[in-house]
């Protein structure tokens, strides 16, 4: 029970990694609050949660709008009265396009999202993590390991997000505040094996040829599922990660070393 009765907020909640976030955090104690813009994803995670003994709070929240995230913020604090753990899931994509040629205002919203939403969010909760001694999350990307034609946008946002967590680790520290990031690899969830379908029917493969394709790359063999990456995130909101902050946490089966 690493987040015995403590208070995770967990924003970009979906069917994905968000729902192994909150789930993971839940079967190791920890009561849950959901954002996401999806209300109907809400209420089907917030079930999962409370059937596992945990309180769970759905909030429909963009975190680009600072009224909504202030809704989010007083939400939490009127139903819990404080916050242990707040992780930053939310995502808006870019188009996958180069630098040279992508819409400039495309760009922008990503970053409102990904960026900024992000700042605004560990800002809003700042005071109650303070006073709980508690922590921030921001999952990041393995994109930020490498250069690749069209991935330009999507590894400018992440590489700002990254810069953001680092320095919030200095600003916040003295609060006792821990900031650090988790940067997955491919994750094998539905969108990915969606995707992963889409290439082999195109390439007339089987969707298993794609998979070990990409595994090949790996030390492991394999790609990360939500829950191993979710894991990652529930040790560092853990006392387990007391002393780390402003690090970033690959977690892809061994892609890329860092």
């Amino acid at each position: 029970m690493l987040l015995k009765d403590k208070v995770v907020i967990v924003s970009g909640i979906g069917p994905g990694l968000g729902r192994s976030i909150a789930i993971r955090s839940a079967e190791q104690g920890a009561d849950v609050v959901l954002a996401a813009r999806t209300e109907s994803r809400l209420a089907d995670v917030a079930k999962e949660v409370t059937a596992l003994g945990r309180r769970a709070l759905a909030v429909p929240t963009d975190i680009a709008d600072p009224a909504a995230a202030e809704h989010l913020r007083d939400a939490t604090l009127a139903e819990f009265g404080r916050a242990d753990a707040l992780v930053h899931n939310a995502l808006a994509m870019p188009p996958i396009k180069d630098l040279s040629v992508v819409d400039l205002d495309a760009i922008r919203t990503a970053f409102d999202v990904n960026v900024l939403g992000a700042l605004r969010m560990t800002r809003l909760f700042t005071p109650a993590l303070a006073e709980s001694g508690g922590s921030v999350t921001m999952i990041n990307s393995m994109v930020v390991r490498f250069s690749q034609r069209t991935m330009g946008p999507y590894k400018a946002t992440k590489a700002a997000l990254l810069a953001v967590a680092q320095s919030l680790a200095t600003e916040l520290g003295p609060r006792g505040i821990r900031v650090n990031s988790v940067a997955p690899g491919h994750i094998w969830g539905d969108s990915l094996k969606w995707y992963f379908g889409y290439l082999a029917k195109k390439r007339g493969v089987d969707a298993q040829d794609i998979y070990d394709e990409t595994a090949a790359n790996t030390d492991l063999r394999k790609l990360p599922e939500p829950d191993e990456i979710a894991d990652a995130v529930v040790f560092l909101c853990s006392p387990m990660a007391r002393a780390i902050t402003g690090q970033c946490l690959d977690v892809n089966c061994g892609e890329y070393h860092h």
